[in-house]
């Protein structure tokens, strides 16, 4: 193998990139991500941060921190079927120090992740710098091409460029469709800020909003069946007014300041995993190996679960120069399992729930499931552990090897 000038190159600045580019960093090894966009300041991107993550930055001694960044907490998920308002997930009980979802702008999240990683000199952060094809030397990947045709070398590139990925393509990965039944409009509403964050999902026949408490305004998710983002469009504007105000009343006084199409943004749902995650010199984390569905918003934690994963089981071998080949495996098989376990459950909130309610069919009576999460408020235990820790709570293994600079 030529000399590679880095240790690894990771690419896609996302909450899973940047926390491996911190982690790796941490541990000795040479790091550099590469990040296509100029800042990390895009709208619509997924920011509930869950206790598994929270403990995570815990660990690293972060948390405070962390918390300084803007935030609301979430000690509950709350949900409004029909007529009938339940508490779903109660995350009180949790044995974390953060017993609660950190609704937090995923810009700050990675912005405090590039600050705290710059503070090692191994790392590196390259702004504006876009991936579009793996170099490969004799059947191994190693390293980069990018858009201005400049070549990053290193001894383990990571994949974390997001459900679109380039590297898993060029790279030759297999991919396989789960098929997703739902695709989401994403808009904004003004909010008179509460004391208290009301987040909130409503399902009515034929409906399903959620309104995520951002202080000062409502960050809205429209969900409809898949493909008919056209046939909403040719409806109008006033239609479509008309459904955010049947969908959710506490809107109906503001729908009017959706002001044209541009205001909304479509969101294309997807639901895959690939069946292997590496080959020699290359690994696939994140949503680069495994999109998951807006369902119990998931998505960031499981990619930062992965990044833990990796640094644990590679980050020290590879500053130690060791051979991460061998190894790339186990951290697929680690991840696997929890990843499958995620996506089936969310296969069956849109096999019985998303889909019968979208269908205009359902919730002629109060589920069953809903009732008792009502009666018996122990229940809501259950969708607390599930969605707060997940189905494998990592937890930081990988080294201290060089402390921060002051």
């Amino acid at each position: 193998m030529r000399h590679a000038r880095h240790d690894i190159v990771i690419v896609g600045g996302g909450p899973a990139g940047m926390m491996a580019g911190l982690l790796f960093a941490r541990a000795g090894a040479n790091v550099c991500v590469l990040e296509k966009h100029a800042d990390f300041l895009r709208d619509f991107r997924g920011d509930t941060v869950h206790p598994s993550t929270l403990e995570l930055f815990y660990e690293l001694g972060l948390l405070d921190a962390l918390l300084e960044e803007p935030h609301d907490k979430v000690p509950d998920i709350t949900g409004r079927v029909g007529d009938v308002e339940v508490q779903i997930a109660d995350f009180a009980n949790l044995r974390v120090h953060a017993p609660y979802i950190a609704m937090m702008p995923q810009w700050h999240l990675l912005n405090f992740l590039a600050r705290t990683a710059n503070q090692y000199p191994n790392f590196t952060l390259r702004m504006e710098c876009e991936a579009v094809d793996v170099i490969e030397d004799a059947g191994r990947i190693a390293g980069v091409k990018t858009v201005d045709g400049a070549e990053l070398r290193a001894r383990l590139t990571l994949a974390a460029d997001g459900r679109r990925s380039i590297l898993r393509a060029k790279g030759r990965l297999p991919l396989e469709d789960l098929g997703a039944p739902i695709d989401v409009f994403w808009f904004r509403l003004s909010k008179t800020p509460t004391q208290t964050n009301e987040t909130l999902g409503a399902f009515t026949p034929g409906r399903i909003i959620v309104t995520i408490d951002r202080g000062s305004y409502w960050q809205c998710a429209w969900v409809f069946a898949k493909g008919k983002a056209e046939k909403i469009r040719a409806a109008g504007l006033d239609a479509f007014r008309a459904e955010v105000a049947a969908g959710a009343s506490n809107l109906a006084d503001r729908v009017g300041e959706i002001r044209d199409w541009d205001d909304i943004k479509l969101l294309t749902v997807s639901l895959d995993r690939l069946t292997r995650w590496h080959r020699p010199g290359l690994l696939a984390i994140g949503d680069a190996a495994h999109a998951m569905s807006p369902v119990g918003g998931v998505g960031i934690n499981l990619a930062v679960q992965d990044a833990v994963a990796a640094a644990n089981l590679l980050a020290g071998p590879l500053a130690a120069g060791k051979d991460v080949d061998p190894l790339l495996e186990a951290v697929q098989r680690r991840r696997m399992l929890p990843t499958k376990m995620t996506q089936a459950l969310q296969r069956t909130v849109h096999r019985r729930v998303i889909e019968p309610t979208l269908a205009n069919n359902a919730l002629t009576q109060t589920p069953l499931l809903v009732k008792a999460l009502v009666k018996f408020p122990l229940l809501r235990r259950i969708p607390a552990r599930i969605i707060g820790l997940g189905f494998r709570q990592e937890h930081i293994r990988s080294p201290n090897a060089k402390p921060q600079a002051a």
